[in-house]
């Protein structure tokens, strides 16, 4: 069942990364910035408390009993993956949004899959996957061919990107209006794609906390 409801929060997730930036190209007149911190103060600073109090019974308690390395490295991780929400919104400036969300989201899901997997393979961890866990199990191999189809994806995004710049010439303006700029997209998107990752390990930096919240809710549903 776990499996099933990871499946599709992932579908939630990935439907919402693709099509959140779509109702920007509505509001005229604006420059990227604006509109992107007008989305950053509800998707930054309002949803997150809100789903915590309504879903964590006590969680800042939990926060205020963590220790100082766990927040820090949290926070760290946070602030890369922040820097990654910025330049997810530069690709998508000049890289379009088909062409920029897959070439980022794309590397973030191989960064974040194969990252973790190669720390935990020299500082091993209880209940964590090794790269050695991926390469010598079918799940594992079933998740790197996962990979390397996404690899093929950014490859074939990336050829359609020079397709299109070659087309566009110097007007570099596409026919939804934005700034098409092929060299300046592809490295904001690859610093994107890497940064974002930082999401998973800022996940696995707070795990105690997570294990604190899982203890806390278990024991309010067995007093009920």
């Amino acid at each position: 069942m776990g499996v099933i409801l990871g499946v599709i929060f992932h579908f939630i997730g990935g439907f919402a990364s693709g099509s959140f930036y779509i109702p920007y190209k509505k509001v005229k007149g604006w420059h990227w910035e604006s509109f992107w911190i007008v989305g950053g103060i509800f998707s930054w600073f309002i949803v997150p408390p809100l789903a915590a109090y309504l879903t964590i019974p006590g969680f800042m308690d939990i926060i205020k009993n963590a220790t100082t390395t766990v927040l820090g490295t949290t926070f760290f991780m946070g602030l890369l993956w922040g820097i990654g929400g910025l330049t997810y919104g530069l690709g998508v400036r000049y890289l379009g949004v088909s062409l920029g969300s897959s070439i980022i989201l794309g590397l973030c899901s191989v960064f974040g899959a194969l990252i973790p997997s190669v720390y935990y393979y020299y500082n091993p961890t209880e209940g964590k996957d090794t790269i050695a866990d991926l390469v010598n199990t079918t799940w594992g191999l079933l998740v790197i061919l996962g990979l390397v189809v996404c690899i093929i994806g950014i490859i074939i995004c990336g050829k359609a990107g020079a397709m299109k710049d070659k087309d566009l010439g110097v007007a570099h303006i596409d026919g939804s209006g934005s700034e098409f700029k092929l060299g300046k997209g592809l490295f904001v998107a690859i610093v994107s794609g890497v940064l974002s990752a930082c999401f998973s390990f800022g996940i696995e930096s707070g795990t105690s906390m997570g294990m604190e919240a899982n203890e806390i809710w278990k024991a309010l549903r067995a007093k009920s």
